[in-house]
């Protein structure tokens, strides 16, 4: 039959709950952690998925309907600017 002090802990008993305490919290955060970062990676395109398009850059209207639109330039401006933009090549040497 084993001794257990009276069914009370000692001091490295008590030390060592507490150490294995922490270290199981510790090891359960950090496993929950790593889980929520590898759900929220980008998964990697298979042959069942079509990779994305890149996107199409804008054309030099709908940026210049942009600044417009934010206020960067005038109305005077905007038109002078898309007419020399829808102009056909041969009436911009005539300039």
């Amino acid at each position: 039959m084993m001794i257990w002090y009276d069914r009370h802990m000692s001091g490295w008993g008590w030390f060592g709950a507490s150490l294995g305490m922490v270290v199981f919290w510790g090891l359960l955060i950090a496993a929950f952690v790593l889980l929520m970062r590898a759900l929220e990676r980008p998964q990697p395109t298979g042959p069942h998925r079509a990779p994305l398009a890149p996107p199409t850059p804008a054309s030099p209207e709908q940026l210049l309907a942009e600044r417009f639109a934010r206020g960067e330039i005038d109305e005077e401006e905007y038109r002078r600017r898309l007419q020399v933009l829808r102009a056909e090549p041969t009436d911009l040497t005539k300039h």
